[in-house]
């Protein structure tokens, strides 16, 4: 057996720079530092200096003093109620401040701290594997705790809400947004600070963490006695959403798509003589003569200006559709290329998408790129009154999902590539806050960890009309605001898939606009058949439009549901406003799981299928077809009451209810009444 003096010779060193604890071995230098109240950033990397991004942390706004101790048999560094130690070796161990094991590096490749053999395997916890040429794949191990549940890590097509044992690809496609923030049950948060194409899978004997091209390891934790306090830090630690504005908690309707400025006048005014509830009206994809060009087609749009005013004169705010897509034929085409404001391709003729025409998407992680792109979209939108976008096809989509083959400004798609959505919103966000404008929201259809603050409102995508679907999205929704998201909404009644006339699509548009009532955004959506006969020939009119989408556009039953639901909406602004204002104030999810408001309850930690409204109201989404009663949990520490029938019940029971096609089952706490009528 070695002696210590000997160890001190074989093995890493300690130093305190400042507020951070910092090791090195060999080429690997590794430095802990907190990072806001109870949490500290980790980053390790083998080049010649730290690759200072930040990505999506941003400075704290008061500098912590941590408590650092340097032992002969390794260093511990505190920070309120989280702790690190670090051995001779470099293992990392986090513990709160009971003292329990938290998250554990997966180490069985060195000897011990005093030079004996421990395991033969020869597995690193933190393996930076060198790409010929190039930088690192990364990989970062963790010992998994086989009874942990694991929550956030952003938007995902499928059910489960706890992913403790998924394996989840860390790349955005159309209806998937990699947010790789997690809660655990165990009392902690995971930020993997890193926008590289990766995978991680919650395993249960490891924790494997990957990006496949990086420069450094950089992740970020915290502890917290309660899965608010945690999301709470989270949210300092990446910013918060805006306040919302009070237009944007209304009803938004929208559809694919509207072809003229007639016909998107003549449904708003339809909903106005109908005395509905409406708050937003969008102009969705292709209303431009050619992609990339950012302004309104005058063949079949002729006077936007006359448009908007009337919309705001009925109190309807107007949202336009924005791709970043930039077609070979586009007016701006040449120029962008040119000035490198394009991505690019590192093999292959440069196409990154072949929608309606060959396309490259402008590179929203150059500045000069976003600026181009926010003065067209000022000049053609935001000066005639548009306060409002649709930020679409912002994972960005493209026809072949090859991501080495795509090069941004700041770097390979493979090793950035994570961070475009953020980037995307940053550029409206921006150019919209320097014009004064104040509770920024625009409609995106991807985020990333810290797109919350560029008032990114996220929508699940092109997803399709059934009610799996359905139930899928109950889970990425709720995922996505642990992961920090908390404006979320979805498509009401799913995009792909659905013919108008279809009774059985009849009963998944009532279930999903019931639910969608309960939705931070409620928005009504989808590409429905049979398609209208096209109108016009050239520019954007070459793409189709779908069957009429609006709450009248099905039977008499159908509308007098969807309008009960429509007016609901409207008595629950004063609490969605209070919801509103926590998600600003604290980053607090306006929906969220069960546990979030009972951690003390653990049933509530096992239930998926329902979530709190807020603090005061229960939701039971009907997801499945034909349903005409369910089981309702009721978790411990409350009185609930059934808003439909007034019966009262004590918390930590489940409760068989009646659920009518025109009922979503719903349940207030504590004497808490839903205005119902």
């Amino acid at each position: 057996m070695a002696n210590q003096e000997e160890v001190r010779d074989v093995y890493g060193y300690f130093e305190q720079k400042g507020n951070a604890l910092c090791y090195r071995y060999e080429a690997e230098r590794v430095r802990i530092e907190p990072w806001g109240a109870n949490s500290l950033r980790v980053r390790a990397w083998k080049t010649a200096e730290m690759d200072p991004a930040d990505w999506a942390l941003i400075t704290p706004e008061k500098e912590i003093v941590p408590e650092i101790e340097v032992r002969e048999d390794g260093a511990t560094i505190r920070n309120g109620k989280i702790r690190a130690e670090v051995n001779l070796i470099g293992k990392i161990a986090f513990y709160n401040e009971k003292g329990e094991l938290l998250l554990d590096e997966y180490v069985r490749n060195r000897k011990d701290m005093f030079g004996n053999t421990c395991s033969s395997l020869e597995v690193e916890a933190r393996e930076f594997k060198p790409i010929t040429g190039g930088d690192y794949r990364l990989t970062m191990r963790f010992v998994s705790t086989p009874d942990e549940k694991i929550y956030g890590m952003g938007q995902y097509q499928q059910p489960y809400l706890d992913v403790k044992g998924a394996d989840l690809e860390l790349a955005h496609r159309n209806s998937q947004a990699s947010v790789p923030f997690m809660l655990s049950s165990l009392g902690y948060g995971f930020l993997w600070n890193n926008p590289a194409v990766g995978r991680v899978n919650f395993g249960k004997n490891i924790t494997t963490w990957e990006a496949f091209s990086s420069k450094k390891l950089d992740y970020w934790i915290t502890a917290g006695d309660t899965p608010a306090e945690i999301e709470e830090a989270y949210a300092d630690a990446t910013g918060k959403v805006p306040m919302m504005p009070e237009y944007a908690m209304g009803f938004w309707q929208c559809k694919l798509r509207y072809q003229t400025q007639e016909e998107l006048l003549e449904v708003a005014r339809e909903y106005k003589r109908r005395n509905l509830p409406i708050s937003v009206i969008v102009v969705d994809f292709f209303h431009w003569p050619m992609q990339g060009e950012w302004k309104f087609d005058p063949t079949y749009w002729p006077d936007p200006d006359a448009m908007i005013k009337e919309l705001k004169g009925m109190g309807i705010e107007l949202m336009v559709s924005i791709w970043p897509t930039v077609d070979y034929r586009s007016e701006n085409f040449n120029e962008m290329k040119s000035k490198g404001l394009l991505i690019r391709v590192d093999s292959g003729y440069p196409i990154s998408m072949d929608f309606q025409g060959n396309t490259l998407h402008y590179d929203a992680t150059n500045p000069e790129a976003r600026e181009y792109v926010w003065n067209k979209a000022k000049k053609n939108y935001y000066d005639k009154g548009v306060k409002v976008f649709w930020l679409d096809e912002a994972e960005p989509e493209y026809t072949v999902y090859d991501f080495e083959n795509y090069r941004y400004h700041l770097g390979p798609d493979i090793q950035v590539g994570n961070i475009y959505p953020v980037m995307y919103a940053k550029t409206f966000f921006d150019g919209m806050k320097a014009e004064g404008q104040k509770n920024i929201i625009n409609l995106l259809r991807c985020a990333w960890a810290g797109s919350q603050k560029y008032g990114a409102l996220v929508w699940s995508g092109d997803i399709k009309s059934s009610f799996p679907s359905m139930k899928n999205q109950v889970a990425a929704g709720l995922n996505m605001g642990i992961a920090g998201i908390p404006w979320w909404t979805t498509d009401i009644g799913g995009f792909f898939g659905a013919n108008v006339n279809d009774p059985e699509f009849h009963e998944l548009l009532i279930r999903w606009f019931e639910y969608g009532c309960f939705c931070p955004v409620m928005r009504l959506h989808g590409y429905r058949w049979p398609l209208q006969p096209q109108y016009g020939t050239t520019g954007g009119a070459t793409c189709v439009s779908g069957a009429p989408n609006e709450v009248w556009s099905y039977t008499d039953q159908v509308y007098e549901i969807l309008s009960d639901y429509l007016r609901l909406r409207e008595r629950m602004l004063p609490y969605i406003t209070e919801l509103m204002e926590a998600a600003h104030e604290k980053g607090t999810p306006v929906m969220r799981p069960l546990f979030y408001d009972f951690p003390d309850d653990k049933d509530s930690w096992n239930v998926e299928t329902e979530y709190m409204f807020g603090p005061k109201v229960l939701v039971k989404p009907i997801t499945d077809k034909d349903a005409r009663e369910t089981d309702v949990y009721l978790p411990k520490g409350a009185s609930w009451t059934n808003a439909w029938t007034g019966e009262t019940f004590e918390g930590g029971q489940t409760v068989h209810v009646a659920a009518p096609i025109e009922q979503i089952p719903l349940f207030t706490r504590d004497g808490y009444k839903l205005p119902m009528e």
